[in-house]
């Protein structure tokens, strides 16, 4: 794989397109140092950046939440999404909005510091390995637990709130997993490290953890619309880690992860059932309808 600073074409940067090359910043900067940094996760099909909106409203949510204000408009900045990838000429890729505070303050209080926007894109295929989505992928139970929702901003996509996702996803690498399970500040079932998480029991339904200290992802509420339209019931609910072992059939959802089956949560083994491959079937044809 190419390094991402070593790719070339150009990226969006402050409503300038600049060489890829050439989108740099200081060292010293508020955002690199104390993680005031704002991003989103599109994913483009067929040329069209998938629920494109919502995602550009999220990042404006982030933003306020993290006390900084994006000096463009929503329009603004879909537009600068919409172009980038006509730019880069990307058919089926990613896109990554991201605002942060510059280098004009280097402490914890950043009250005077510049705002920057830029919007990076590039070819994408599968965040996990295709092969290993046929069967499930396998996930360990991270020793790291989502903080108390009164102790972070949770719901937004920050940066700073990746850094535990990060150190849980290498730990499941190092034993041999794809990916890790997350619990809440409580020792409920939260998430993976960038995916939302459903369980499907013997009976047909699907279960879901409420989203009140993580993300209340994009993906996750489409895929919920469509297993309700299919007559499936849906209940978001508090899920112990000891209920793993009553459930049939486990997958993650995510603008990267798409719909993910899940075979395996440490000891706990699920079926790629027909229901989770109709509902990424189902997905699949959405996100590619014109």
């Amino acid at each position: 794989m190419i390094p991402y600073d070593k790719r070339s074409g150009k990226i969006w940067y402050n409503n300038e397109l600049v060489n890829w090359a050439d989108a740099k910043i200081h060292i010293l900067n508020h955002g690199l140092h104390y993680a005031s940094c704002v991003f989103e996760g599109e994913r483009v099909y067929d040329g069209s950046i998938f629920k494109l909106e919502e995602h550009t409203a999220r990042l404006f949510y982030s933003a306020k939440r993290m006390g900084m204000t994006i000096p463009y408009s929503e329009m603004e900045i879909n537009n600068a999404c919409k172009k980038i990838i006509s730019v880069q000429n990307i058919n089926d890729g990613y896109v990554r909005p991201m605002a942060w505070r510059g280098s004009e303050m280097m402490a914890i209080s950043a009250q005077k510091t510049k705002i920057h926007v830029a919007v990076a894109t590039w070819d994408w295929g599968s965040y996990f390995d295709p092969k290993l989505k046929i069967n499930g992928i396998r996930l360990n139970i991270s020793n790291w637990r989502k903080p108390s929702p009164n102790s972070i901003p949770w719901d937004s996509k920050a940066s700073g709130l990746y850094m535990i996702n990060t150190l849980s996803k290498h730990d499941a690498e190092q034993q041999g997993y794809t990916d890790s399970l997350m619990l809440d500040h409580e020792g409920n079932v939260a998430e993976a490290t960038g995916a939302n998480i459903f369980f499907k029991t013997e009976n047909g339904e699907i279960h879901t953890p409420i989203p009140d200290s993580f993300l209340d992802g994009i993906t996750r509420r489409t895929v919920i619309e469509i297993a309700k339209s299919k007559g499936i019931k849906i209940e978001e609910r508090k899920i112990k880690p000891e209920e793993l072992k009553n459930f049939v059939g486990c997958f993650l959802t995510g603008s990267a992860a798409e719909v993910t089956p899940v075979s395996c949560i440490a000891e706990n083994q699920f079926k790629v059932c027909e229901t989770i491959i109709d509902l990424n079937e189902s997905y699949q044809t959405l996100v590619r309808k014109k």
